[in-house]
């Protein structure tokens, strides 16, 4: 049995490690792309949409914690 706030904690540095941790291989790995997808839209973009994909990442990450923290109970 994981520990779900290691696994939240381990998600929120990296993103998908938590579920892996947890034992939901697929659902980290989907986590880990989506996420390297939004860092390589926020490298590419300028301005307004730097900052909005600035928070729209942050907010991934803290769902991606929740989330991970959720699959270890």
């Amino acid at each position: 049995m994981a520990n779900p706030i290691i696994a939240a904690i381990a998600s929120f540095i990296i993103p998908g490690l938590g579920q892996i941790y947890a034992g939901d291989v697929k659902r980290g790995i989907m986590f880990l792309i989506v996420a390297i997808i939004f860092c390589i839209i926020g490298f590419s973009t300028t301005g307004i949409f730097q900052i909005i994909s600035v928070v729209v990442d942050l907010i991934y990450a803290i769902f991606i914690a929740y989330d991970a923290y959720k699959v270890a109970q």
